[in-house]
């Protein structure tokens, strides 16, 4: 078995490759989104077009997700040795990008735009001198930073291989309807957030100042529903759907899911303009509606896993390939996203054909960045290990 980003097994499963490869490139469309969204306070027009691209965008992250669960769950080895293969693969490649990316961008501004030139607002030239290039080659160790941003899924990522073994136990021996219960807890989970928004309008206070619902407080983040939210719940999802395919007709199918898609995308969107009205001074607040574990994202999500898998895509040995190489594009793209925007936002186009060019750009210079050291891992053993 494989995880979601490393190369197909020798079977290849059509449909999983071209999810992965769409899922992948939803991946370097959400993060060119990011420029246009931060760009608030100078035009309104990029805000409005990088939120309603990069509210369409969301499923992205939950969809590699579900597909580790599909091709993982459940683990039939031991701990240890599953810990050793599964912990190698991302790990290493974490370590490896942690320390390239920040060099990659440190380069990038030194020697080809000599100095910090960019309109990206995300972008801070003093983040760009050595002595914090510098600083960041060991804060890896802590967090992701803004260069590793695409970095947050691989710390998350390990910590769902660590819980896996354990899950694994239970599915092993639990019922259809067993499962089906933790897949419904779970789904109420994802509403959490949106009513902790929701509680103060009708008169909720806080618990002593902290505005955390069912028995999170100052001392205490683990709530009622701390152990089925989050990304576990996607991973059993993409196992259940794999090993449960559904027997809808392919009129049910479509009609499902086309209302799951246009109403999980209507209160993204919608939910994301609605922040940035009521909280035009609170900016973190405009995540929420864009959580991959709201439910909103989920009814985006659901519908596209189906989709592919009901109505499978011709994988022909190009789609393998990307799918193949989707794991290293995923841990480099973020700086081509840098390099795409500063080619791209000068260009006598508006703003929501910037967007997909971009992608169309950073996804392609990934590719070859991928498909060229993936040549030279014969020469240099270092990079067997480095995700490419």
């Amino acid at each position: 078995m494989n995880n979601s980003f490393s190369p197909a097994p020798a079977s290849h499963i059509g449909w999983i490759d071209s999810l992965r490869v769409l899922a992948c490139f939803l991946v370097v469309l959400a993060h060119c989104c990011d420029p246009f969204v931060g760009n608030a306070a100078q035009s309104m027009s990029d805000f409005t077009t990088g939120a309603f691209w990069g509210s369409l965008v969301r499923p992205c992250v939950p969809l590699f997700a579900m597909i580790s669960g599909a091709l993982l769950l459940p683990v039939r080895m031991e701990m240890g040795t599953f810990y050793k293969r599964r912990l190698k693969r991302v790990a290493i490649p974490l370590v490896v990008w942690s320390l390239a990316l920040p060099l990659m961008f440190y380069a990038y501004f030194a020697f080809v735009t000599h100095g910090v030139h960019t309109a990206n607002p995300n972008i801070v030239p003093d983040a760009y001198t050595w002595e914090a290039t510098a600083r960041k080659l060991y804060t890896f160790l802590f967090n992701f930073n803004y260069d590793t941003t695409p970095l947050w899924y691989i710390y998350m990522l390990v910590g769902l291989y660590l819980f896996m073994p354990v899950i694994s136990s239970w599915l092993n021996q639990a019922s259809r309807r067993d499962v089906k219960i933790f897949l419904g807890i779970w789904i109420f989970s994802m509403a959490v957030p949106a009513l902790q928004m929701l509680a103060p309008l009708i008169g909720y206070e806080g618990n002593f100042g902290n505005m955390g619902l069912w028995g999170v407080c100052d001392w205490n983040p683990y709530g009622m529903f701390y152990n089925f939210a989050g990304f576990l719940g996607y991973m059993v999802l993409g196992w259940y759907l794999t090993l449960f395919p559904l027997d809808w007709s392919r009129g049910k199918t479509l009609a499902v899911t086309a209302s799951m898609l246009i109403a999980g995308y209507a209160l993204t969107l919608g939910g994301f303009f609605a922040v940035k009205s009521y909280f035009p001074d609170q900016g973190a607040l405009l995540e929420i509606p864009w959580y991959f574990s709201g439910i909103n994202v989920f009814l985006m999500t659901f519908a596209v896993f189906v989709l592919m898998q009901q109505f499978p895509l011709r994988a022909g040995a190009f789609v393998r390939r990307l799918a193949a190489w989707s794991f290293g594009i995923y841990l480099c793209h973020f700086v081509f996203v840098q390099v795409s925007y500063d080619a791209c936002h000068g260009l006598p186009l508006p703003a929501w054909a910037q967007i997909p060019l971009m992608a169309c750009v950073a996804f392609a210079l990934s590719a070859l960045l991928v498909g060229g050291l993936g040549t030279l891992k014969r020469y240099l053993p270092v990079l067997k290990n480095a995700g490419v």
